[in-house]
């Protein structure tokens, strides 16, 4: 048996990883400037990550929802304060795109309505429901297409304000800084326009905080910049730094219905620990304001290089999620940081490179990397 081919791949064999820094299988070392799709929050391997998830695995590594599950209630009595939301509750999950799924499936229970408003250039995910909120008719099959959505420019208030006004919409759902869609932030006037056009149509705000959410931004979750408190959050990838790990933020206005949700595997022994870790170190590390401070010196950093190159045409982001756009496809760029630089990045679109290293990384491995992307540039 082969594997089913879903990515073109660098030839690259990773073995090894520990902070901002992985190794390939001949032993040679590469600056992670990408985090892995920004999963990787606390940095690659760090021991006391290591530490919990190892203990754990000797203790209990699963056991069903069936019973109670005290690492899930420590996770969510710590969650709350680090983010802001005490309020809330917690419905773990293991996915991204399971997450939005059960967002838009909550909204839809709690209005009684189908419709569905989200951004261009959106990306929710690849399940049924999330990948019809995501702007690409490419990855959703047939079945996916039930015409429940309806995409919108971004940052355009007047048009989701006339879309709600019809009063059929369920959920509006946005990211505060599109990651896939090309590190487009959205903008505070238009949060809070959106929060009081959804408050007067009795729909749900759902913040997708998945790729933008749990330190990057410079603030735990990047719509705490603009103003606004959504209905539900959504989040993923950095909640248990590779770990495969969701979760659903639910505010108190939602009715809990037995039955209604579910999962197997969401929030299991092993999850919660990882995501516990996860927690300490940002806490004790300081990794989000140090994500607001090194993301502030390589956005200064990169708009500098910028101005001397004229095929760079926008430096954009926030905290440590930046996107840096060209007049031309980045592929072959990637490709010589990669393999002459040893460095690795992401991509969205055809022509805009991603930076999305782990919350950790300092000022001197941003030196480090400007100083090999200035090479190949």
């Amino acid at each position: 048996m082969n594997l089913y081919p879903v990515y073109p791949l660098f030839d690259i064999d990773i073995v090894k990883g520990r902070g901002c820094r992985v190794w390939d299988d001949a032993g040679r070392e590469y600056l992670d400037l990408y985090g892995g799709h920004a999963v990787i929050s606390i940095g690659h391997c760090h021991p006391h990550y290591v530490e919990a998830i190892s203990r754990q695995a000797g203790r209990l590594g699963f056991y069903s929802n069936s019973v109670v599950n005290d690492l899930q209630t420590r996770l969510a009595e710590r969650l709350g304060p680090a983010c802001g939301y005490d309020d809330y509750r917690l419905f773990l999950v293991n996915s991204g795109a399971e997450a939005n799924e059960n967002a838009l499936k909550l909204a839809s229970f709690h209005t009684g309505r189908r419709r569905i408003l989200a951004a261009r250039q959106a990306f929710h995910g690849r399940t049924s429901l999330a990948v019809e909120a995501t702007d690409n008719p490419r990855i959703a099959a047939p079945v996916n297409q039930g015409g429940h959505v309806t995409f919108l420019p971004l940052n355009d208030l007047a048009a989701f304000e006339a879309e709600l006004a019809k009063g059929d919409v369920a959920a509006v759902i946005v990211e505060a800084i599109q990651g896939v869609g090309g590190i487009r932030l959205a903008t505070p006037d238009f949060m809070q326009g959106l929060r009081r056009a959804c408050d007067a149509a009795s729909a749900v705000l759902i913040c997708d905080e998945i790729q933008c959410g749990y330190g990057r931004s410079g603030r735990f979750f990047a719509h705490q910049h603009l103003g606004v408190k959504p209905d539900l959050i959504t989040c993923a990838k950095g909640i248990g730094n590779g770990f495969p790990m969701g979760a659903v933020l639910i505010g108190p206005q939602f009715e809990a219905v037995y039955g209604q949700l579910g999962t197997t595997f969401g929030g299991n022994h092993l999850a919660c620990a990882a995501a516990l870790a996860v927690l300490d170190v940002i806490e004790e590390e300081h990794l989000v304001e140090n994500a607001a401070r090194t993301g502030d010196y390589l956005l200064a950093r990169l708009r500098e290089t910028a101005a001397a190159h004229a095929d760079i045409t926008d430096v954009r982001g926030r905290g440590l999620m930046i996107g840096v756009e060209f007049s031309r496809p980045v592929k072959e760029l990637r490709q010589r940081l990669v393999f002459d630089e040893h460095v690795f990045t992401g991509a969205a679109s055809t022509n805009i490179l991603r930076l999305l290293p782990p919350l950790c990384l300092s000022l001197a491995e941003a030196d480090e990397f400007m100083e090999r992307l200035e090479r190949v540039l």
